[in-house]
């Protein structure tokens, strides 16, 4: 993939072949099922030394609200990172196979943390499993080890910081979510459309069409051109539950963007909040 500012943030799947079982990579498989089915999948086949995780239990926890999901505290992540392995020198590789949704939301949970050397899995496993690379279906014991936590650092925004930033000309927020739930004629909370200001990126648009790599350097930085993403700015992410919200983000920080973070909580908080403005 060419054309990235920051290329060392993408594994490719060459990479990670030289690099199984390295004592100081580890890999998680990020890949999720919502009927609970994610342990089956991982025992029927991954990468090998790949760390099952689940994100909806490990990686956030419900709001006060009780409707929304938001990054998970510490102790969790503290727990999460123990029991995977992940510790200070180590380097994370995540993958899944869901255009790196799920994996992404395991980088940006590391990152808001202090924890950077995360590479995300460029094809995930299905491109890994095309190309014949080895698969285990051994498991992979816990560890005891982890990383010095340091955060949630400016990469999480409550929706009180993102209140106090609305009309700022340092910030660009932006929508992850389908054109249509931007615009207002979709969606599940009390109120449809946007936050006043936003502009409209669909984290579908940055992978290849019917797969699961990133689209390269030059058709992303197009995308963000024609939304009006412009470098300099402080960029805000949001979707529904953070997800493509985290995907976006990487995507930004992939091209050198260098100040963003994702609103925790998004839109399932801010469209069921009726003291907030709405755009549509």
């Amino acid at each position: 993939m060419s054309g990235l500012a920051r290329p060392e943030l993408l594994a490719t799947t060459e990479w990670l072949a030289e690099n199984l079982g390295r004592s100081a990579i580890r890999i998680l498989d990020l890949r999720w099922r919502p009927d609970g089915s994610g342990p089956a999948v991982h025992a029927a086949g991954h990468i090998p030394g790949a760390a099952l995780v689940d994100w909806r239990r490990e990686l956030v926890e419900d709001g006060v609200d009780g409707e929304t999901i938001v990054l998970a505290g510490p102790d969790r992540v503290a727990e999460f990172a123990a029991r995977t392995g992940i510790a200070d020198g180590t380097t994370v590789v995540v993958y899944d196979d869901t255009q790196a949704l799920f994996a992404s939301r395991a980088w940006w949970t590391l990152s808001a943390f202090g924890f950077d050397a995360v590479r995300i899995l460029d094809g995930g496993y299905p491109d890994w499993v095309a190309e014949g690379r080895e698969v285990s279906n051994a498991r992979v014991p816990a560890a005891t080890t982890g990383f010095t936590l340091r955060g949630p650092n400016r990469a999480r925004l409550t929706t009180s910081d993102v209140r106090g930033l609305l009309g700022s000309p340092e910030v660009t927020l932006i929508d992850a979510r389908a054109p249509a739930e931007y615009h207002g004629f979709e969606g599940n909370t009390k109120r449809l459309g946007h936050i006043p200001g936003a502009v409209n990126v669909p984290v579908g648009a940055t992978s290849e069409p019917g797969h699961q790599r990133l689209r390269d350097g030059a058709a992303l930085r197009d995308m963000l051109h024609r939304a009006n993403v412009t470098r300099g700015r402080r960029m805000v992410c949001y979707d529904g539950s953070g997800i493509a919200a985290a995907k976006l983000a990487f995507v930004l920080t992939l091209l050198g963007h260098e100040d963003v973070a994702v609103y925790d909580g998004g839109w399932a908080e801010w469209g069921n909040r009726l003291d907030l403005p709405v755009d549509r």
